[in-house]
């Protein structure tokens, strides 16, 4: 199966109970978690240690982190940053997470990885999501530290050692090879990584290097051109995605679907675009025009195709064509 069959029914019964049960118009699928702000890196694409700069040595605590959890009452905790893996009682917070019967990706540049490995305990529900934007010499140079990628490695070589479930995550820029990206899905299968995530990247306004992110058009003509890839290894995006990043399928922006609580509150409208921040996910949910954001619609998502914000519809069924169930399930069982 491409997921762990307790992952698979957690999300499954949600979307039912969601859905049909309780005919629920807009719900959250997965919470984009971010304790902290603070990283050890400085990635030339990253736009959060640059548009929380004045907060980067703040944090939120653990009982507010999983009051978040509570809230929002998502099957799937993203927990991201910064660089989780600094914050002092992450190991607490994905026991305590998964004591809520929630799956737990926690998502790492790797580096402290056999340091703190120790603090968790290998899950059918957790996954470490260790981010990778090229081999070594591309990746180090996105990072702008030489050396992260073979920390990264060895961090994903004591994980899967240690009986754990790991998976990347993979930027791509204007600049990008393709070709590069097929040989590290290539080793990183040999390594044992049990699944890969690919998005392109997301123009922050905070970020000033504005020429290595892509138009839709760009996005396209490079997904495209890497069809043969999406059937060489085990990407944990969905066909439809892949389809949508390939030019062949419309999809809806489900922002609201992947809500994100950090230091500020609930960013709002979404993972990406900061026009304010809510002291409650019931108030993002309820105040936020959610028609004024989306393709076509606000000038900053034009040119967005992010699995934050178009992976979760495939989930929640928006935009669904006939067949498009047995093709997930058909993904699934491979």
């Amino acid at each position: 199966m491409r997921f762990p069959l307790p992952m698979t029914t957690r999300i499954a019964k949600h979307v039912v109970r969601k859905r049909f049960v309780e005919r629920a118009g807009k719900f959250p699928m997965v919470l984009m978690l971010e304790p902290l702000h603070a990283c050890n890196l400085t990635c030339t694409g990253c736009g959060r240690i640059r548009e929380y700069e004045t907060t980067i040595k703040q944090r939120l605590s653990l009982e507010e982190c999983l009051a978040a959890v509570d809230e929002a009452d998502a099957p799937v905790v993203s927990i991201c940053g910064g660089e989780p893996m600094i914050y002092p009682a992450i190991g607490e917070l994905v026991a305590k997470i998964q004591e809520r019967k929630k799956v737990v990706i926690l998502c790492t540049n790797g580096m402290f990885t056999r340091k703190r490995l120790h603090e968790f305990t290998p899950s059918p529900t957790f996954f470490f999501n260790v981010h990778l934007d090229g081999m070594r010499e591309n990746h180090d140079i996105a990072v702008e530290r030489k050396g992260v990628f073979d920390a990264a490695i060895d961090g994903i070589k004591a994980a899967k050692e240690g009986g754990f479930l790991v998976c990347s995550n993979t930027t791509v820029y204007h600049e990008t090879d393709m070709n590069e990206l097929d040989e590290l899905f290539a080793y990183l299968t040999q390594l044992g990584v049990d699944g890969f995530i690919i998005s392109p990247a997301y123009s922050y306004s905070a970020v000033a290097t504005k020429e290595i992110f892509m138009t839709r058009e760009d996005i396209r003509a490079k997904f495209q051109a890497a069809e043969a890839m999406f059937r060489k290894y085990r990407f944990h995006t969905s066909p439809l995605y892949q389809e949508f990043l390939q030019g062949k399928r419309e999809m809806q922006c489900t922002a609201w679907a992947s809500p994100t609580r950090n230091i500020k509150g609930w960013k709002g409208p979404c993972y990406l675009i900061t026009d304010t921040h809510h002291e409650s996910l019931s108030d993002l949910m309820e105040k936020t025009e959610w028609e004024k954001f989306g393709h076509g619609n606000d000038p900053r998502c034009q040119d967005c195709m992010v699995h934050v914000g178009y992976e979760t519809g495939a989930a929640v069924g928006v935009n669904n064509r006939l067949g498009d169930l047995f093709k997930t399930i058909k993904w699934q069982m491979s």
